[in-house]
């Protein structure tokens, strides 16, 4: 088992074609520029198409797991060599509100469906989607345990809580975060928030501006930011995260043990 594994940020914007966004996926490169192979590559929150008008039925572009934007990501993780994480719309038992949900293709094979729906800031995302079972989801990723969470759920401080009990190392919080005064504070605060009171690494990946706010960045368990995009442009980061950093900051900051409820 090795001590580090490398993760890929691809802060891109979805478009609302979906085989554009399928055909996107061909151009994700093997290696950075800096020669480095990925082991965990990340895609933001509705990659397959993005959400649309905010009143938009999203029930015609759900599909199945196995479907073909399930079917581009596999095919991508086995080119890449390496487990890939997105997000698309899964149809549910109702038709017109589909699951919110991340794929993960590779080495694991898992879906974690988005439980915290966007019913804040003047959006109503449960009108247009369904919310998952309280399930965290875990899955291991070259012997790191990544916990899954989307978007609005970063401002739950209780499902965090819940991956990193069920052995969570490593939170991965794909995003479409909507633009807006304080929201690029918001997002910056809660992503380093997280890390340093879990005592994990974070990887949050949003889709950039003008919709959206960027700033796709890694924290690590004691709240430094490794890396971070822009708000408007799109870019692919990559980072080097480390089990004796980690290691460290849980001798140094040993609060997950300290907890007294």
């Amino acid at each position: 088992m090795s001590g580090v594994f490398h993760v890929r940020l691809v802060q891109w914007a979805s478009d609302l074609d979906p085989v554009k966004n399928r055909g996107r996926l061909d151009s994700l490169s093997i290696r950075a520029a800096a020669e480095v192979s990925a082991d965990l590559v990340v895609l933001p929150e509705a990659f397959a198409r993005d959400f649309g008008a905010p009143d938009e039925p999203l029930g015609k572009w759900s599909e199945e797991p196995a479907g073909a934007f399930g079917q581009a990501l596999a095919a991508t993780a086995e080119r890449l060599g390496a487990t890939v994480v997105a997000g698309m719309f899964e149809t549910s038992p109702d038709p017109e509100r589909p699951f919110n949900t991340l794929l993960v293709r590779g080495d694991e094979q898992a879906s974690y469906r988005k439980i915290h729906l966007y019913d804040s800031f003047g959006f109503r995302e449960s009108d247009r989607l369904t919310g998952g079972a309280i399930e965290p989801v875990v899955v291991q990723v070259e012997g790191f345990a990544v916990g899954l969470m989307t978007c609005y759920d970063l401002r739950f401080p209780e499902l965090a809580r819940a991956l990193v009990d069920a052995g969570a190392e490593v939170l991965v919080v794909p995003a479409a975060w909507v633009a807006g005064e304080g929201k690029v504070d918001h997002w910056r605060t809660l992503v380093r928030a997280r890390a340093i009171e879990n005592t994990v690494y974070v990887v949050a990946v949003g889709q950039p501006g003008p919709r959206y706010c960027g700033h796709s960045m890694v924290v690590d368990p004691l709240g430094e930011v490794l890396v971070e995009g822009g708000e408007a442009d799109e870019a692919v980061l990559d980072v080097r995260l480390d089990r004796s950093v980690l290691a460290q900051a849980r001798r140094t900051n040993p609060s997950l043990g300290n907890r007294r409820l």
